[in-house]
């Protein structure tokens, strides 16, 4: 095995260190299905395990970050990578290349492509689901391994696991969280071991430029509704709607969508069965469900629409999470690395590989395990992963193929 590079010189500047980003993340945009618990299986297969941009602790370090802030948490995670890796631009091409694919196919819907609708359900989708599976195991035995590796984390982790199963809902994971990291701080004894070099996660970002940004995200979300009513403007309007559901949602995915339908469907912007086929061809395309933000922009019957409401609607409910990355994690660098925030961190860590763990059951298997030929397509796929060492898209486009052709 080759080892593991510093995270300064992985990440050093380089050129074309933007279009290395863009393109591994367009290639995780069309192939990561699953929903956004199973996309940080394939980040992690990705950038820890393949390629070595960041070890274990860093990583559950960063997700336990994203977990606390707004937004999509596994394109926050994203735009993070991204970030560290090639700055601004790397932080762009990660989210463009992340989510462009999906967004592209549900305006293509939004425009007539109901045989993108007609494939939900079908085989390959299954096989898809399947596979989830299979990846998010994958990484929480991996993360397990590295996280977990005393009988106090394990426990941390299933009181995580047990309070997340119970209590259903994005509080009960950050109070999960938050509970596992003053557990982590009051119990673990010896106090952890510091983060070693490999473990930093550097991100270049100038102070000021920090400041600025969670500047900015307060600015826009306390002015964008007093323009939108001001000025009439529908393109400001269209823009406070998704702006304020990218500020306002922890755990991205399906939470979202009760926002979503209630400033759009509610106040006229689209119609009821139309958010629906929206929603449900959301559910058959690869990247973030936050995409479905460029088909309800697509499909507004007022201000913009087509190409310009898409491109609106999806800037917009993305924006507050790029904001809040590049404003956030100077400041958790520093934060982790603190000697008294080591073993609250590790505590952290140990919740969050628990939660991982609860969403392992739910609802990544209890979606994708739907008989014994599913069971046994993502019995394969794990083997796949974890022994043969197949990459995850691969993995993921083979259980497509045969879902299609067997299940």
């Amino acid at each position: 095995m080759h080892p593991q590079p510093t995270p300064a010189s992985a990440a050093a500047h380089r050129p074309g260190g933007a279009v290395e980003v863009f393109w591994l993340f367009l290639r995780l945009g069309v192939t990561s299905f699953g929903g956004p618990v199973a996309h940080l299986g394939y980040f992690r297969e990705a950038f820890v395990e393949r390629r070595r941009w960041l070890t274990d602790r860093a990583y559950a370090d960063l997700v336990a970050l994203c977990q606390f802030l707004p937004g999509p948490a596994s394109s926050q995670v994203g735009m993070a990578i991204g970030l560290q890796r090639a700055g601004m631009l790397g932080l762009l091409a990660a989210w463009a290349g992340f989510t462009l694919p999906s967004a592209v196919l549900l305006v293509g819907f939004a425009y007539g492509a109901a045989s993108l609708g007609d494939a939900i359900g079908s085989g390959w989708l299954v096989g898809l689901n399947a596979a989830a599976v299979a990846v998010v195991a994958h990484a929480v035995l991996g993360m397990a391994k590295t996280l977990t590796p005393d009988a106090r984390r394990a426990t941390i982790a299933v009181g995580a696991l047990i309070v997340v199963l119970l209590v259903p809902g994005v509080l009960a994971q950050v109070a999960a969280i938050v509970v596992a990291g003053i557990a982590g701080w009051a119990w673990l004894r010896p106090p952890i071991a510091p983060a070693q070099e490999t473990d930093a996660f550097p991100a270049r970002v100038p102070r000021a430029v920090s400041i600025g940004s969670l500047i900015v995200f307060a600015v826009l979300l306390t002015a964008l509704p007093i323009l939108a009513a001001v000025t009439g403007n529908g393109a400001i309007g269209l823009a406070d709607v998704f702006y304020r559901a990218g500020s306002l949602v922890f755990g991205g995915g399906h939470v979202v969508l009760p926002l979503l339908e209630a400033e759009t469907v509610q106040t006229g912007l689209v119609g009821h069965d139309v958010f629906l086929a929206g929603y449900g061809a959301a559910q058959a395309v690869p990247g973030p469900l936050f995409t479905f933000a460029a088909y309800l922009g697509a499909v507004t019957t007022t201000g913009p629409t087509g190409i310009a409401g898409a491109a609106i609607a999806l800037v917009a409910i993305f924006l507050p999470s790029a904001l809040l990355i590049i404003g956030a994690l100077p400041f958790w660098e520093r934060l982790r690395h603190a000697r008294h925030a080591q073993r609250a961190l590790a505590g952290v860590n140990a919740g969050v590989v628990g939660i991982l763990a609860a969403a392992l059951y739910t609802p990544v298997f209890t979606q994708g395990i739907t008989g014994v030929g599913t069971l046994a397509l993502a019995a394969a796929a794990f083997v796949a992963l974890t022994m043969w060492k197949t990459p995850a898209w691969a993995v993921v486009i083979t259980a497509a193929l045969i879902g299609w052709i067997a299940l």
